[in-house]
């Protein structure tokens, strides 16, 4: 992708852009001096870090975990953090949805590995959910999904059935689509036990307490009109679930007031910034800002230097913990949403505030990538950054505030 910005700034950098008491934050693995140093503000409790590994599967990884952390939120002792809901359970019931849809639109609908927060949220309603341990799926010797060769054949799949060579549809088309969804990923379990009881999928699920007319999404862009809902335009949003849409600040309050209240958050959002850093840490460099601090020397020297230069300066400046961060309006944030230097690229779980040694505040997200980055697979994001890049949030109704619950008539 690339960065929006305005003329002048296109000329120098001319270059693109591709989850009580103070306790401390998991600090970096690494020995770098550097690396910024975190106190907890706010933590609520969550589940052991996944690794999505070669797979699309963001979106289903992170809304368990929240899923997760919801029943743990409801239950209270009665569970632990050992919970583990199975992400292949949910791929393999969403893949058939999406097979469905596919066909029955002509190849019109998106149809690929991705997919949104509501996703999950249908697949427990209409199908429930089984443990891990009863799908945990066939890795192929590796640590997580290997998910290209199966997305490969289930498109051709469908691209076949669709078009027809026939003249209608065989009954049976079906049962070879979920065939390969069984060599792939298992079979899903129609009974099981767990801890000497007998479940089902959907007891299984109802035994977690959670209620999935509960959640709703939540997004903000102003080229549709505040405190009404309308389906998110991003091809992940194969189902065109709608969306409450509240401006920035609204979304931010209802974020703040969710962590503060015991709920945690699945957040969907832009990480192709430069700011997002492999190394556990999401900022959103002020760009314009900085363009404007240049005398013309500066100027003069930038534009002097070859691009391969000026990338690794700028993002040396984007890491900087103390350089300046943007800070994103509602204008802003419709403007990037449609010149596409806002995408939809990825899902992860938000569940706790923290603040940097410098004061600066950060949101503490599970990213599902395995121990990755300096935090042992935890990412800390910028108020900043989520307020720019956020796509779409999915909360528990009662984790919005009331005077904005009353505007959206939830």
């Amino acid at each position: 992708m690339k960065i929006r910005i305005v003329p002048a700034l296109a000329a120098l950098f001319s270059l693109s852009f591709g989850a009580s008491a103070q306790p401390q934050a998991p600090q970096a693995s690494k020995n770098d001096s550097s690396a910024l140093r975190f106190t907890i503000v706010k933590e609520l409790p969550i589940t052991s870090v996944k690794n999505q590994n070669r797979s699309g599967d963001c979106w289903d990884y992170a809304t368990l975990s929240f899923l997760e952390s919801e029943a743990l939120r409801i239950n209270g002792s009665k569970l632990d953090t050992s919970l583990f809901l199975s992400p292949m359970f949910v791929v393999w019931k969403s893949y058939f949805e999406k097979a469905s849809l596919y066909v029955r639109r002509d190849g019109t609908s998106t149809f690929s590995p991705g997919g949104s927060p509501m996703d999950v949220i249908h697949a427990v309603r209409d199908y429930g959910i089984v443990p891990n341990s009863e799908m945990p799926g066939i890795f192929f010797g590796q640590p997580g999904p290997v998910s290209e060769e199966m997305d490969a054949v289930l498109q051709a799949y469908v691209k076949a059935v669709n078009s027809n060579p026939n003249g209608k549809l065989s009954p049976i088309w079906h049962d070879g689509f979920n065939a390969i969804l069984d060599t792939y990923l298992g079979k899903c379990p129609e009974s099981f036990s767990v801890k000497g009881l007998e479940y089902n999928p959907k007891s299984y699920f109802e035994s977690l307490g959670i209620n999935p007319d509960d959640y709703v999404s939540i997004t903000s862009f102003a080229h549709h009109p505040w405190y009404s809902q309308f389906a998110v335009e991003v091809p992940d949003n194969w189902r065109s679930d709608l969306s409450y849409n509240v401006p920035v600040d609204d979304m931010m309050a209802i974020i703040h007031n969710a962590i503060e209240n015991g709920y945690t958050v699945s957040w969907d959002a832009d990480m192709s910034e430069k700011g997002f850093g492999n190394s556990g840490i999401a900022r959103i460099p002020d760009a314009e800002g900085k363009a404007k601090e240049m005398s013309d020397t500066d100027m003069a020297r930038w534009l002097s230097l070859p691009r391969t230069v000026r990338d690794a300066e700028f993002a040396g400046w984007a890491s900087d913990p103390t350089a300046p961060e943007k800070v994103c309006s509602d204008a802003d944030r419709h403007a990037d949403f449609n010149d596409k230097t806002t995408t939809d690229d990825h899902v992860m779980h938000l569940y706790g505030t923290a603040k940097d040694q410098h004061g600066t505040p950060y949101f503490i997200i599970k990213n599902s990538w395995g121990p990755s980055g300096n935090y042992n697979g935890i990412w800390y994001i910028s108020e900043n950054y989520l307020r720019a890049k956020t796509i779409c949030i999915l909360v528990h109704k009662d984790s919005i505030p009331k005077a904005i619950r009353q505007k959206l008539g939830i």
